[in-house]
């Protein structure tokens, strides 16, 4: 069965105290939803439209678990808690 993945990728630098309060519950929103982060850099190397901002690479063990982690009530509180201080094009998508 294909997993599932989420992608964070950062259009500018996020606000620091916002992007704290954030962290501190996505990290455990995202254990809870048994996610896996295989990447979270700001180490890269961009082409066409993209930006060398921080990006975010997250596994889970199917796509709809990754959508679930997303309307999760524990993920939309990290949402509330970055309350506007990123500036990110988010996607969950299905692997091959």
């Amino acid at each position: 069965m294909p997993k599932g993945y989420f992608v964070s990728a950062h259009r500018s630098e996020a606000d620091p105290e916002k992007r704290a309060a954030y962290l501190k519950l996505a990290g455990p929103a995202v254990e809870k939803h048994q996610g896996k982060i295989l990447a979270s850099t700001n180490k890269i190397k961009i082409f066409e439209n993209g930006k060398a901002e921080q990006t975010v690479l997250i596994e889970f063990e199917t796509y709809q678990k990754a959508a679930d982690f997303i309307d999760s009530e524990d993920y939309q509180n990290a949402l509330k808690a970055l309350d506007g201080g990123a500036d990110r094009d988010c996607r969950v998508f299905e692997g091959v």
